[in-house]
């Protein structure tokens, strides 16, 4: 243990940070509210017609309008990477990249020597910690600022965008992977393929495994479906980045949750050791009193 007084300044240094984490911590806990009424709000509305469009494309002739569930050879792929713009959120920037390490590593290690994989990323850390994995890779950062916005005008033009591209074949398959939110101890980095859209199979041995409905269309099938699938997309899409955005003030507020209750721990303990040295101190200062004055008397 140091002197006395570099004690005092760790104990003042230490109150000092917990001052900040728990200034950090209310404000995550007041910006979660708002995030989180957002994505509670939105995601069932996004799931139910996710689950739509699902039904729709799987009664389709898979032509003209329903190219979004075209299922091509992957010869290139685009990833699409969610993360903060900020730490201090614990895990959960790292897992979601790890997460978009596992599906590069895993799924599409053989696309990696023909250039065959696109990272796009949105948000900053996600990108600093693949740049320096994924250096070979193709990264595109237009739109790392989209949390800057989160209302459905300013996505829907990128999430067009990718829209676009897969539809020209630039791309035969779109993953995102974010962050799901669950509660505001709890987030989970989840990849979810956004193009192809899925169809919906069903079995003769087993019927239950999926439900096809037959809609009818008014006035024509092609022109309700120019405008119903790219607007569901696009809802899906502003979905995957309002989970992200509740999932990272939830960490955070976690996060300095546990700094602050680490900080009071290490405060107890750093005045427990400065009370300590004072009463060695002290009693050193009394023998060296007691034993001048015996010095004297003998």
């Amino acid at each position: 243990m140091g002197s006395l007084k570099e004690v005092r300044d760790r104990i003042k240094s230490v109150q000092s940070t917990q001052q900040i984490t728990k200034a950090m911590k209310m404000v995550s806990a007041a910006k979660l509210r708002r995030a989180q009424d957002a994505i509670v709000s939105l995601r069932p509305y996004a799931m139910k017609l996710n689950d739509m469009l699902r039904n729709i494309l799987s009664n389709t002739d898979g032509s003209g309008v329903t190219s979004f569930s075209d299922d091509r050879e992957v010869q290139n792929v685009l990833i699409v990477v969610v993360t903060s713009n900020r730490g201090l959120a614990g895990a959960f920037n790292a897992n979601i990249s790890k997460e978009a390490a596992r599906l590069i590593e895993e799924d599409y290690a053989h696309l990696r020597t023909s250039k065959g994989i696109t990272l796009a990323m949105i948000g900053k850390k996600g990108y600093d910690y693949l740049k320096r994995r994924y250096a070979d890779l193709k990264i595109v950062t237009d739109h790392m600022d989209l949390f800057s916005d989160l209302s459905y005008e300013n996505i829907s033009p990128v999430s067009q965008l990718i829209m676009d591209r897969f539809a020209e074949k630039r791309y035969d398959r779109v993953h995102v992977v974010f962050g799901r939110f669950k509660n505001a101890a709890q987030q989970f980095p989840e990849a979810e393929q956004f193009l192809p859209v899925k169809k919906i199979e069903t079995t003769g041995d087993n019927p239950a495994s999926g439900h096809r409905a037959d809609y009818i269309f008014e006035p024509d099938e092609e022109t309700l479906l120019n405008e119903l699938i790219p607007s569901i997309l696009q809802i899906q899409f502003q979905r995957y980045l309002l989970d992200t955005h509740a999932s990272e003030h939830g960490a955070r507020m976690t996060a300095m949750d546990k700094a602050t209750e680490n900080a009071e721990e290490l405060v107890k303990d750093l005045k427990i050791s400065y009370n300590k040295a004072r009463q060695e101190a002290i009693t050193k200062e009394l023998s060296e009193i007691v034993g001048g004055a015996a010095a004297l008397e003998g």
